[in-house]
């Protein structure tokens, strides 16, 4: 049985820090990485790594403040959220994908498979 299990989410004040982590089971991703969506809006892309590669693509809007890593041993991938703005508020959904980018960028455009249950992110002004 696929499984992507997240945890971390929470309330947290204008310039904090949070931390996301997804755990994953059940098959081998290609990809691993997040989206976000806050209400009336799209879901856009915030951040993915490549799990063969361990590269990591960020959204114009997270670059230099979330940082993206994993644990092998753990198959769990973490997204640390850094100087956190209201506009992050949002659910934040953990995704896997079976596909292979053939380029970095590409990464945050392909199509993604399953998806985690959502967690919501609350930063206060």
């Amino acid at each position: 049985q696929v499984q992507l299990v997240e945890f971390g989410g929470g309330l947290v004040q204008a310039g904090g820090s949070l931390r996301l982590s997804c755990a994953a089971s059940g098959r081998t991703f290609s990809a691993l990485g997040w989206f976000r969506q806050a209400p009336g809006k799209e879901r856009e892309f915030v951040s993915a790594i490549n799990w063969r590669g361990g590269s990591s693509y960020y959204a114009d809007s997270v670059k230099g403040r979330f940082t993206l890593s994993r644990d092998n041993a753990k198959n769990t991938v973490y997204l640390e959220m850094n100087s956190l703005k209201p506009e992050d508020t949002a659910v934040y959904y953990c995704a896997a994908s079976l596909r292979f980018a053939a380029s970095l960028r590409s990464i945050a455009t392909m199509k993604y498979d399953y998806w985690g249950q959502g967690t919501q992110v609350t930063v206060s002004p």
